[in-house]
């Protein structure tokens, strides 16, 4: 692929999943079907806690802010992977892949955030329930949201910048039907001392740091619950902790999976780097409306009470 001389690339080249071109309108099916779910998923959780007065609550509040996050990171891929597996489309300039790079990034920064701020909504309505309304309070949620937006543009910012100082000359062929940091990086042939040292600080001082604090919330909250008397109410007060859980595992898991392709998996097949691709970018988006639905009985209750009155509906 021919390069401008000594900085950024022309284009730089998707990929799909290779030798397997002659199926790929049948992949862009099922991805488009997992968008559609993810989609659909988060739309209907935004649309049932903006309906329902009684879900304005900051439990509530802080799962629409995920859902407009993940719905965010759903516009940002869709593009070029349907491109890509509906038209065999695979060249991208330089800037549109640091642009969607960028915004990977950041809200994937933005998602950790928020997942941090629902451990710590679990710790108060389980430790201090009595002022729960008076500590996370609707201006403070507010401020909560928009600081993690400014965190992840932060210190994600940098990195498209550092990107475009590096001299590229190899073939510009990416590992995944996406744009990354990580991706973008090894292709460059000048030195990335600065960009690598920069990444690692930047995951430890998001990622890192968000994991650590959802971990701290999570013992405060069991030895909590230990200390509660009834049985009953033990469990009670952890069922209300399984779905984030289940979010923070679906979220960090294929983070991490990603990051270890990446770091020791140079010499692994181009098929795992594409699956885990996959599922970093879809599964968050697709499982995290479908897991608080299920588990969240006041959002399972309105969904069924919706679908419930639709047959009615059209019968009128």
């Amino acid at each position: 692929m021919a390069t401008n001389g000594s900085s950024k690339p022309l284009m730089f080249l998707l990929t799909g999943f290779p030798g397997l071109e002659n199926i790929h309108p049948w992949i862009a099916i099922s991805i488009s079907l997992m968008y559609l779910v993810a989609i659909c998923g988060n739309c209907t959780i935004l649309a049932i806690i903006q309906a329902e007065a009684s879900l304005h609550k900051p439990m509530y509040l802080f799962l629409a802010m995920l859902a407009v996050t993940d719905l965010c990171l759903v516009a940002t891929t869709l593009p070029t992977m349907l491109r890509l597996f509906w038209f065999n489309s695979r060249a991208v300039s330089f800037d549109a892949c640091a642009t969607q790079m960028f915004f990977i990034h950041s809200l994937s920064c933005v998602e950790s955030g928020i997942l941090v701020a629902m451990a710590f909504d679990r710790f108060v309505a389980i430790s201090n329930p009595l002022r729960y309304s008076l500590i996370l309070t609707n201006s403070r949620i507010a401020k909560t949201g928009l600081a993690m937006v400014f965190r992840g543009a932060f210190f994600v910012l940098p990195t498209p910048i550092l990107l475009r100082l590096l001299r590229y000359c190899r073939v510009n062929t990416l590992s995944h039907s996406f744009c990354v940091h990580q991706d973008m990086m090894k292709l460059a042939c000048s030195d990335r001392r600065v960009n690598i040292i920069y990444g690692l600080f930047a995951v430890l001082a998001t990622f890192g740091i968000d994991s650590l604090l959802i971990l701290l919330s999570y013992v405060i909250i069991v030895k909590t619950v230990f200390n509660i008397a009834s049985g009953e109410e033990r469990l009670r007060a952890l069922d209300t902790c399984v779905s984030h859980l289940c979010a923070v595992l679906i979220f960090y898991i294929p983070l991490i999976g990603l990051t270890i392709v990446h770091r020791f998996g140079e010499h692994a097949s181009p098929l795992v780097h594409i699956l885990m691709g996959f599922i970093y970018v879809l599964i968050p988006p697709m499982l995290n409306p479908i897991v608080y639905s299920i588990k969240i009985t006041q959002i399972r209750q309105r969904i069924l009470k919706r679908l419930q009155s639709s047959p009615a509906l059209c019968a009128r």
